[in-house]
């Protein structure tokens, strides 16, 4: 496991919009990724905002899963992501390659309904 510290976009926004506070400005790379977080944060991504009590639930939850505990960076990339289909989740798993079954991907999408409130 990894020392890395993963952050949802919601986060990014804010520490984004305090450094633009503080400084006055924000550097041309810094507002393409203020603009970036704001759109990625909001609905209008995927339909359900950012929340960041919900994407360290769900990261706490993907790592429970056996085959995601020692991928932190994929249980926060499905935080992000929030993956209600399977061929998103297996899309988001493709990168380490990592063989999962049905059902394990039914627990990844369950989780991610639970906390963005789909029935």
């Amino acid at each position: 496991m990894t020392d890395d510290t993963y952050l949802d976009f919601e986060t990014v926004r804010e520490t984004l919009i305090d450094t633009q506070e503080r400084r006055g400005f924000l550097t041309y790379e810094q507002k393409l990724a203020l603009q970036h977080a704001e759109w990625a944060a909001s609905d209008s991504r995927n339909g359900y905002k950012t929340d960041s009590k919900v994407f360290k639930d769900m990261v706490t939850e993907f790592l429970e899963i056996e085959k995601l505990a020692k991928y932190p960076e994929l249980a926060a990339k499905l935080a992000e992501v929030m993956p209600v289909h399977p061929e998103d989740v297996r899309a988001v798993l493709a990168s380490r390659r990592i063989a999962v079954d049905a059902s394990e991907i039914e627990l990844m999408i369950d989780i991610v309904r639970k906390h963005v409130g789909i029935e």
